[in-house]
C-alpha cells in the first residue's frame, strides 16, 4: 500500500513537470532575447539590436541608426552594461515583464524592467524598457 502511494505521488509529480516546464519556456526565451540584445549593444551591432525591437518600437524609430542613437543617449546602462543578472519576472497574457539588475560601467546600479510582447508568429519582441536607479545596499 505504501508503495502504491509512492507510485501515485511520483506519477502526480511527473504529470506536473510539463506544465512547469511550459511556464518556464517564455522566461527562458525572453531572457535569451535580452542577453542577445545586450551583447549586440556591446558589439555596436545596430542591426541585431534593432531586430529584437517590437513593431511599435520600430514604428517610433524607423531606422536601426535612430534606434541605436536613442538607446545610446537614453539607456546608457543597457547600451554599455557591465555585469547584469535577471531578477523577478511576471507573465501577463501575451506580455512578459523581466527585471534585469545592471551594474553600469560608471559603477552605478540600475534595475531595467523589460517589457516583451508575444507576436502573432509566437516570437517575443522587446516593447520597452523602464530604467530605475537602484539605491546602494549596505557596505560589505
Amino acid at each position: 500500500m505504501k508503495r502504491a502511494a509512492a507510485i501515485s505521488l511520483s506519477a502526480l509529480f511527473v504529470a506536473a513537470l510539463p506544465s512547469a516546464a511550459g511556464a518556464a519556456e517564455p522566461l527562458d526565451t525572453v531572457q535569451d532575447i535580452i542577453e542577445r540584445q545586450i551583447a549586440a549593444f556591446l558589439a555596436d551591432d545596430a542591426a541585431t539590436a534593432y531586430a529584437f525591437a517590437s513593431p511599435a518600437i520600430r514604428e517610433k524609430f524607423a531606422t536601426e541608426d535612430a534606434f541605436f542613437d536613442m538607446v545610446r543617449k537614453s539607456y546608457a546602462p543597457v547600451y554599455r552594461a557591465g555585469n547584469f543578472a535577471f531578477g523577478r519576472s511576471k507573465i501577463v497574457g501575451d506580455m512578459v515583464v523581466q527585471e534585469v539588475l545592471i551594474s553600469g560601467l560608471d559603477g552605478k546600479d540600475w534595475t531595467a524592467l523589460y517589457q516583451l510582447l508575444r507576436q502573432p508568429d509566437g516570437s517575443y519582441r522587446i516593447n520597452g524598457v523602464h530604467m530605475v536607479r537602484t539605491a546602494p545596499g549596505p557596505e560589505i
